[in-house]
């Protein structure tokens, strides 16, 4: 009998755990069948283009930027990107339609897009704006900009070695801070090795409009003009000057294969620094507001491409120059630095600030002329 009870309490132990088994068993296939995570989509950056990708300058820069940080981060991002996008309202609408289809880092690439993307930026709090060398910022709108003006000094130590007739000429594009401080760079860095050096101005109110850039070229060139820059963004100028057997540089990008024998070297923005930052800062929830300016140091502004017959002592200078601005120890805006009415504007062994050259509305000792509406 007791045996027999035994065999039974055995038995009813060994279904207890066979039992228990099978359901561990059922819980593990219930487990296993849970859908697995879904996989996080990627980011949809968006950038507002003022002229054609293929304008061969600004926009041109922008874009080979855009496709770089595409590459760098491949399908945790996805990058488009509207042309020929107005300064006017126009660029709401745009910067409006892109934020309104998913896009939540917008990247407005002119100046001109500045009062748009702070009216749009409210209106989608998950959305970062950056916005391209304007200084308004908000809680989800940051600026960015690059240092050009280094770029057009060491384009003006080139001229000011190259020039025959010690005139040079700028196609200025819209006479904002940015634009009159590249002329008054350019012609400071052509007076460092030639102080008879004068630099002459004509205007065209729009960034990009080959025809008016073309006409505007051959305006300084009648003028006496033997060595061209512009701030403008198509090739037109240093065509021009190849047409008339004068020197020039390329603006923005490399612009040598558009007039080999015109072309003295190229100021470049290389923007793919800044934007892998961005993307950056936007995948990891690190983006926070605020103004970036970012110039040789940064990898973001080059002189590239110097013509053969450049003098090699003058090479160097540009060597010398470049290096200096990448670590720190030379500085363009140093004084003393007087006005072309006289006044001194940069106190001898004294550097402008940030601020002071965010606000240039005067030309340097040397340009002739009037900053327009002063």
């Amino acid at each position: 009998m007791t045996e027999m009870k035994l065999s039974t309490l055995a038995r009813t132990a060994a279904v207890a755990v066979v039992a228990a088994a099978v359901l561990a068993g059922c819980g593990k296939k219930e487990e296993a069948a849970a859908p697995a995570p879904a996989a996080s989509e990627p980011l949809k950056v968006a950038f507002a283009y003022v002229g054609p990708v293929g304008d061969g300058g600004w926009t041109f820069a922008h874009d080979r930027a855009r496709a770089a940080v595409q590459a760098e981060f491949g399908d945790k991002i996805v990058t488009t990107f509207v042309e020929n996008v107005p300064e006017s309202a126009d660029a709401e609408r745009v910067i409006r339609d892109m934020a309104s289809q998913g896009n939540k880092l917008i990247f407005g690439t002119t100046f001109g897009y500045m009062e748009p993307m702070l009216k749009v930026a409210p209106d989608f709090a998950d959305v970062k704006f950056e916005h391209a060398t304007g200084y308004k910022t908000a809680g989800n709108m940051r600026t960015y900009d690059s240092r050009t003006y280094q770029g057009a000094y060491m384009a003006g130590v080139i001229a000011g070695a190259m020039t025959k007739t010690n005139t040079l000429g700028v196609v200025g594009s819209i006479p904002i801070p940015e634009v009159i401080r590249n002329i008054n760079s350019f012609t400071m860095g052509a007076q460092s090795v030639n102080p008879k050096v004068k630099t002459k101005v004509v205007w065209v109110g729009e960034w990009f409009n080959p025809p008016k850039e073309t006409e505007a070229a051959q305006s300084l060139i009648n003028g006496g003009a033997d060595v061209l820059m512009q701030n403008t963004d198509s090739s037109a100028v240093l065509q021009t000057a190849e047409k008339n057997g004068k020197r020039a540089f390329g603006w923005d990008s490399d612009m040598q294969a558009y007039a080999p024998k015109a072309h003295l070297g190229s100021a470049i923005i290389n923007w793919a620094p800044y934007y892998s930052k961005a993307v950056k800062d936007a995948l990891d929830g690190t983006w926070s507001t605020g103004s970036s300016w970012w110039g040789v140091k940064e990898g973001a502004i080059d002189m590239v491409s110097v013509a053969d017959d450049v003098p090699a002592d003058i090479k160097a200078k540009v060597d010398e120059i470049r290096a200096g601005l990448k670590d720190g120890s030379f500085s363009v805006w140093t004084g003393p630095i007087v006005d072309n009415t006289g006044k001194e504007q940069v106190a001898a062994g004294a550097t402008a600030d940030d601020g002071f050259l965010g606000g240039i509305k005067f030309y340097v000792k040397g340009v002739e002329g009037q900053v327009p509406g002063n």
